[in-house]
């Protein structure tokens, strides 16, 4: 028997936290795990928190760190400042924790190959970083569980494959198995060390188990996921396989299976989709969730509860996956593989209600669901996490739940790994910033940019050059909490996605239209141009079209027009970082006057860089003032200017190309430091949004880059009043 609850469900619960005060979890705090590293060790190197447990107190974190090799820990007596207490280096590839008293017993890897894995499970001292025991496993362990009595250890001995041979598939010797070991008193005794093996049970390579996860119940009971198997196994406290059982299909309707295309398109289907489970988690001594992320020829994009008899009591199907792709975290690169990708599952109860959490790895979001019924969940939150959430421990005692973020985009210059908490509070959601639920058909969106206010608070807002094959244009409703994406305008020529765009700013034209401008990349064929765009979204081919004049061709960089505003008869664009022609820190405003076809700039002083780069993001004109957002290329703690200047517009007099250009004035409005942390997050590099509505209410907003190696948070905030108060 297959009960499903109804997508409709699970959206309304999406933002009835806003209506009234309800508890919710909101995000408190953010740790970049970097700061775990000892003072001259180098910090450009990779780190990354996976799997994470808590001490019995529930003040201390611990979780490993698999390309540093070591156990970090944090310090959160005050949950809202977490503490780096350092790293305890470590003889391999650390893979699973858990916590018994001052313990952490952790699965250790040393393999020196995949024919030949070895490991150890740990039992270290988390105040010194002794090693207390160390048994030998025989095979590479995986994920680690101990029992809610703390009688004895499970481990899932994958004995991974090379996904480098044989096609990637599964059959590589040795197999894996699982591993049980005693405790007494809290510490291990090797010499109770057993195995079960799993060999002959999935129709899916039997001669080679891969044990994934694993998870134990009140009566002893260990469910283990065969990922690549697609199987299910539970095993008694005594080692005796109770049942086994294929984690089954999922045929799902309704989703983006293609990706390199650039476009939200939610209209294809995968039929008899292998959920090929990750993790797992108990929810009572009967029922069991897995998020089932795939691996080799599956991925339902969802999660599901089974009963241990096998039966499967409640398959979210696409739900989750569409929750998700309404507040803007959808993966589009992701689209042909596994979507959002569920990897993590976790369970606790929090003032009598009991939760699972699942983590959708490639979305970067935690989803909540209230599991009274475990037939028809329904989902409560989604939670704004860091990229690549991992693994999650809940203390329920202190209201606390926290997600280990393993990505970590050293490499790219992006945000660092971090630990987040969150907090549940008899409080509003204070997340998603901004949602497309209630729409009339699903509505994807990312990669917002410019901004421009209209009447009845409506901001119109366009995607950028990520979704080079759909641009469009947003209509947010702001009057409303979270905003809402209510209708959206695709950009076309001639009928078809207008391509060759990257839409970074938008202005009213007055008469329903809009005027847009598009960052160029002469190497990729796009010109830097502004475009006018008739209310249904169609361009007028040449006539709607301005390209930039020989005298900007000949100095042209590849940062352009970030963001457009409307002046009278004249539009001005912002031009991101200094051209060829440029003194150093100051760029250029342009003009285009719509009469006469003229072309003129001013310069505008922007800061200098502390790190990295600062250029303009945004320009909007409001009352004899022109208002400019300033951001550097910097995220989290790295981050320094995130600012909205204004300049009088009595100074945007042009001049013409080609000579020297007059340098406008400008004054600091706003900081918007204290807004991008306001949710306890880490701050987005990408402040580019800026709209102003009649009265002065001002909202800005960051950039998501299409959820590519990027958290996938958008923030949209309304900061009030961006006017001075009067003298």
């Amino acid at each position: 028997m297959l009960l499903r609850s109804l997508c409709l469900t699970s959206a309304l619960a999406l933002t009835a936290g806003h209506a009234v005060a309800d508890m919710n979890f909101n995000r408190i705090a953010s740790f970049p795990v970097v700061k775990n590293m000892a003072d001259g060790e180098d910090t450009k190197r990779e780190t990354s928190p996976e799997i994470i447990a808590a001490t019995a107190d529930g003040m201390t974190l611990v979780y490993t760190d698999s390309p540093l090799g070591a156990l970090g820990r944090i310090d959160i007596t005050d949950p809202t400042n977490p503490k780096p207490l350092g790293n305890i280096a470590l003889n391999g590839e650390p893979t699973s924790v858990g916590v018994v008293g001052d313990l952490a017993l952790v699965g250790v890897n040393t393999s020196e190959s995949y024919t030949a894995p070895s490991g150890v499970l740990q039992a270290i001292n988390i105040a010194d970083g002794t090693v207390v025991t160390s048994c030998d496993l025989g095979g590479q362990p995986d994920s680690v569980a101990i029992a809610p009595d703390h009688s004895f250890v499970s481990v899932a001995i994958e004995n991974e494959r090379d996904e480098d041979l044989g096609d990637g598939r599964t059959g590589q010797m040795p197999a894996g198995m699982l591993a049980m070991v005693d405790l007494q008193d809290g510490a291990l005794d090797c010499e109770t060390l057993s195995f079960v093996d799993m060999t002959g049970l999935a129709e899916v390579s039997p001669e080679d188990p891969e044990p994934e996860y694993v998870s134990i119940n009140n009566l002893g009971e260990t469910v283990v996921t065969l990922q690549e198997n697609n199987h299910m196994v539970v095993v008694s406290k005594d080692g005796v396989i109770l049942n086994h059982f294929s984690a089954g299909t999922v045929d799902l309707e309704g989703i983006d299976a293609t990706d390199e295309r650039g476009a939200l398109i939610f209209t294809e289907s995968q039929k008899g989709r292998l959920r090929e489970p990750d993790a797992v988690t108990w929810i009572d001594d009967t029922h069991f969730a897995t998020a089932n992320e795939g691996d080799m020829d599956g991925g339902s994009r969802g999660w599901t509860i089974f009963s241990k008899d096998g039966t499967v009591v409640y398959e979210n199907g696409t739900d989750f996956e569409k929750a998700i792709i309404q507040i803007g975290h959808y993966p589009d690169k992701r689209s042909d593989s596994k979507g959002v990708e569920p990897e993590s599952v976790t369970f606790a109860t929090f003032n009598g209600t009991p939760y699972v959490f699942v983590g959708a790895e490639r979305a970067s979001v935690v989803g909540v669901y209230d599991v009274t019924n475990p037939a028809a969940p329904v989902l409560k939150q989604l939670l704004p996490s860091g990229v690549g959430p991992e693994g999650y421990v809940a203390i329920p005692e202190r209201n606390l739940l926290i997600s280990a973020n393993e990505k970590d985009l050293i490499e790219d210059n992006g945000a660092r790994a971090h630990v987040m908490l969150f907090e549940y509070q008899d409080a509003p959601a204070t997340y998603p910033h901004l949602t497309s639920e209630g729409a009339d058909e699903l509505i994807g969106w990312g990669a917002i940019s410019g901004m421009v206010a209209d009447k009845d608070g409506i901001v119109w807002a366009v995607n950028d050059s990520f979704y080079g094959f759909q641009p469009s244009i947003f209509k947010i409703d702001t009057n409303q909490t979270p905003a809402k994406i209510v209708d959206v305008i695709r950009v076309t020529r001639n009928g078809t996605p207008a391509q060759k765009l990257d839409l970074e700013g938008i202005t009213l034209d007055g008469k329903g239209g809009f005027y847009v401008a598009s960052e160029g990349r002469t190497e990729r064929l796009i010109p830097h141009a502004i475009y006018h765009v008739a209310a249904d979204g169609s361009i007028q081919n040449l006539k709607g079209e301005f390209g930039i004049p020989a005298e900007l061709a000949a100095v042209e960089k590849r940062f352009g027009f970030e963001g457009v505003t409307k002046i009278g008869d004249t539009l001005w664009m912002a031009v991101q970082r200094e051209w060829k022609d440029d003194p150093k820190n100051h760029v250029k405003l342009v003009s285009y006057d719509l009469n006469t076809k003229e072309w003129g700039a001013v310069h505008y002083p922007k800061a200098e860089p502390a790190t990295g780069w600062v250029g303009l993001s945004e320009i909007v004109y409001h009352a004899d003032w022109v208002y400019i957002v300033e951001r550097d290329n910097q995220h989290d703690h790295r981050a320094v200017t995130k600012k909205i200047y204004r300049v009088p517009a009595s100074e945007m007099v042009p001049a013409a190309l080609g000579g020297p250009l007059p340098v406008v004035n400008k004054t600091l409005v706003r900081d918007l430091l204290p807004e991008l942390t306001s949710t306890g997050g880490y701050v987005l590099d990408k402040v580019e949004g800026l709209a102003i509505m009649e009265d002065a209410t001002a909202f800005f907003s960051t950039d998501n880059d299409g959820v590519d190696d990027h958290s996938g948070e958008t923030i949209f905030v309304n900061i009030g009043n961006i006017e001075p108060a009067a003298n």
